[in-house]
């Protein structure tokens, strides 16, 4: 970057974050957008140039043009589990590039009165730009009631429908029918489902289960459900305890999975012995458990840096950009093996 003039700042423009960084123009904005055609490791570098020299994009200063803040409102139903908190965390990377400040606001359930205050605090101008963490019921619901004029974009589930603003999405389904194949393929009869709350029969991970189930004419169980928290996930997995026809079993995230293991193990169920566990969403830290869980790594940063790259587009009135996303991966481990004899 050049020398500033003596008592004049110097602002730096993306030809000297391009410089800085050994990249050309269009490589630094495909990262500014969120472009999957960038590698990790230039991103990673742009990135930091771009925190080195204080560079912020004049598409900041367009979307202010329409009288919001500078800054997007997040409204979420949990900033705790791995999902919700690993995509606000791309919120943040993205936002932060962008030099806009970021604030978070939780909806409690998805009752009425609890939607229309959510969807009240950040029609205000001063939430700027809004995105919504639509993982569940109540983040659907606020998606639903938000004004149709205010600057959204949404992280959604699979199957969503009339949204009538961007909304972008994971392809969980085709994850979950992967890993059922991977079950099935190590010759389980069938695969045996502990649900999240978020899921339905014809969308996302339970759709996926369900479809590779049928493609292969194995019979489909009925689902076990659980809730958000562990303790209901550990219960549902003492009822295939007890269950000596289940000898394989997709979960529907890593936390379940983890509970569900402790009641196999509390009943004397080895794994992936006696039964074989497939978790979701990769939390870190499952390669350490015992036995190592196999699990399905999900870009949920990513698709947090998406969503920023949308609601600024909404801001500045200009298109849509294109959103390719990191595909959900099976990565197998220790805790999936064929059956016993």
């Amino acid at each position: 970057m050049p020398s500033p003039r003596p008592g004049r700042e110097t602002v730096p423009s993306i030809r000297d974050v391009a410089a800085a960084a050994g990249v050309s123009r269009q490589t630094v904005s495909r990262v500014l957008n969120a472009s999957p055609k960038v590698s990790a490791d230039t991103r990673r570098t742009v990135m930091e140039v771009i925190e080195r020299l204080q560079y912020r994009p004049n598409r900041v200063a367009r979307a202010l043009g329409t009288g919001r803040a500078r800054g997007v409102t997040v409204v979420t139903s949990d900033t705790m589990l791995y999902g919700y908190a690993s995509t606000l965390q791309g919120i943040e990377e993205a936002a932060r590039v962008e030099g806009l400040a970021v604030g978070v606001r939780v909806v409690e359930s998805d009752r009425e009165g609890d939607v229309r205050n959510a969807a009240d605090y950040v029609s205000d101008p001063s939430a700027g730009g809004v995105i919504v963490i639509a993982f569940d019921a109540a983040g659907i619901a606020v998606l639903h009631a938000l004004p149709e004029s205010l600057p959204a974009a949404a992280a959604i589930e699979p199957g969503v429908r009339g949204v009538a603003r961007p909304a972008i999405c994971l392809d969980e389904q085709q994850a979950s029918a992967e890993a059922t194949r991977h079950l099935l393929a190590l010759g389980h009869r069938t695969v045996h489902h502990v649900a999240i709350p978020s899921e339905s029969e014809h969308s996302g991970r339970q759709a996926g289960w369900r479809r590779a189930l049928a493609e292969a004419g194995a019979a489909v169980p009925p689902v076990v459900p659980a809730g958000w928290d562990v303790r209901s996930a550990y219960e549902a997995g003492r009822v295939l305890a007890a269950d000596p026809g289940v000898t394989a079993i997709l979960c529907g995230n890593d936390d379940i999975a983890l509970a569900v293991r402790r009641a196999l193990f509390e009943a004397g169920k080895d794994v992936p012995g006696d039964v074989s566990i497939v978790g979701f969403d990769g939390v870190p830290g499952s390669e350490y458990w015992t036995p190592a869980l196999t699990t399905v790594e999900m870009d949920f940063a990513g698709l947090g840096r998406a969503t920023v790259a949308a609601v600024l587009a909404e801001l500045a009135g200009a298109p849509q950009p294109a959103v390719s996303l990191t595909p959900p991966r099976l990565v197998v481990r220790e805790s999936t093996a064929p059956p016993r004899a």
